[in-house]
């Protein structure tokens, strides 16, 4: 008679599939993952969002835009701030950045918001803000009212 011998099963894994998707699924992260950083990081605030509350010890420095006769033009609005004498007392973009960069001097932690008027054109939105920058300010807070 033959001697027949059984075979024992072999009880292993074969992990090579395993293996294979792994890759393929490292590489396709690999490509994909940078292009997930790209951009520019912009921090412009949402009229929609709610209010945040801080504690603040001070009150912060408001700089008012307000629009006059249509805004149709950079010279067409008017500037004033709560700092410095008569609040209702319209200021200068010089006068401005005389009396952010005096108190920025005497408190340079002083947070600073502008509140501009809806009808205010971009350019005066940003002569107004290089002005803050150049006087030191480090950021500005854009206020908004909720809808």
């Amino acid at each position: 008679m033959r001697n027949r011998r059984k075979k024992k099963l072999v009880s292993e894994i074969n992990v090579v599939p395993y293996i294979d998707v792994m890759l393929v699924l490292l590489v396709i992260f690999m490509v994909t993952a940078p292009m997930l950083v790209t951009g520019v990081s912009v921090d412009l605030p949402d009229a929609n969002a709610e209010q945040i509350v801080v504690d603040v010890v001070e009150e912060p420095l408001v700089i008012s835009g307000r629009c006059v006769k249509g805004c149709q033009e950079d010279v067409d609005f008017q500037l004033f701030a709560n700092a410095g004498g008569d609040e209702n007392k319209s200021i200068s973009i010089g006068e401005l950045k005389e009396l952010v960069t005096k108190i920025m001097i005497a408190k340079p932690d002083t947070k600073v918001q502008l509140k501009g008027d809806s009808r205010l054109n971009y350019q005066a939105i940003m002569e107004i803000a290089v002005a803050l920058q150049d006087s030191g300010v480090p950021s500005i807070s854009f206020v908004a009212e909720p809808p």
